[in-house]
């Protein structure tokens, strides 16, 4: 039988966080080995997530369960201040890291990608982990071959702290490989109220919508001659990410360097 697959969840009592454990326990093919969190420490793992005990008792410092754990994978969902030094940390340890946490520099990505390779390991940053929303960006990126004026708008709960998402960026990121810089519209354009056209990139716009209720949407509007183009993506619950967060768990396993963006795992 195949051995599973040992995870250290930091940021264990967040919300995504404990979607995580929820999975990590729930699955025959992955094994929590530790479960961190400041705010949860002490809580058994499996009752923070509402499911039958399981032994695992929540901890408050990352390293020492990076190093007394015999995790193989570290998830991590925490915050933009603490991703960045939790990866080092996971790296230095020999731990993969799959970072589900936007606010990476690229100078930050690089340097992780050299430390995961001089370790020999893999590792993960993906502003998304939804497979639908994946698709959403491979198929806005091959419309813009087409349809090169267009704008993005994004929704989230009015508590998100980014704007754009990491998603819209990630997007935009993903379009601008396919599409020459291009200025639309009209060229004397004036913005009677600040940001009222939303934020610039390689030509076109980004809206960030943020408003109580709204979980996680994202739309790609595409105008040409005498038609239009929408491609869009509807989040739900986080429970919908899970089956992504597995299937990062499981390719980080099987190669060296550290790969940004989910999109490189479907095909």
């Amino acid at each position: 039988m195949k051995a599973k697959i040992r995870v250290i969840v930091s940021g264990a009592g967040g919300r995504m966080g404990k979607e995580v454990v929820k999975l990590v326990l729930q699955d025959e093919e992955l094994e929590l080995a530790a479960a961190v969190d400041r705010s949860s420490s002490g809580s058994d793992a499996g009752r923070l997530v509402g499911l039958e005990e399981s032994g695992i008792v929540v901890v408050s410092d990352l390293e020492t369960a990076l190093a007394e754990s015999g995790g193989e994978v570290l998830v991590d969902f925490t915050t933009p201040q603490s991703a960045y030094p939790n990866t080092l940390l996971a790296i230095k340890y020999g731990v993969r890291p799959v970072i589900g946490t936007t606010g990476f520099s690229p100078e930050q990505i690089t340097e992780l990608d050299k430390q995961c390779r001089e370790r020999g390991i893999g590792g993960l940053i993906a502003p998304n982990f939804s497979i639908g929303a994946i698709l959403m960006m491979k198929f806005a990126a091959q419309a813009a071959k087409y349809f090169p004026h267009l704008e993005i708008i994004e929704y989230h709960g009015d508590q998100k702290l980014d704007a754009p998402s990491g998603t819209a960026i990630k997007t935009a990121e993903m379009i601008s490989e396919v599409r020459q810089e291009l200025r639309q519209g009209n060229p004397k354009e004036e913005e009677v109220i600040e940001g009222a056209r939303g934020g610039y990139y390689n030509g076109f716009r980004i809206h960030s919508v943020r408003l109580p209720g709204v979980f996680a949407q994202e739309e790609v509007v595409f105008g040409g001659y005498g038609q239009s183009l929408k491609i869009r993506h509807d989040s739900y619950e986080r429970a919908g990410y899970m089956p992504g967060v597995k299937m990062g768990v499981q390719k980080v396993m099987g190669y060296t360097g550290l790969i940004y963006g989910f999109e490189h795992f479907i095909e």
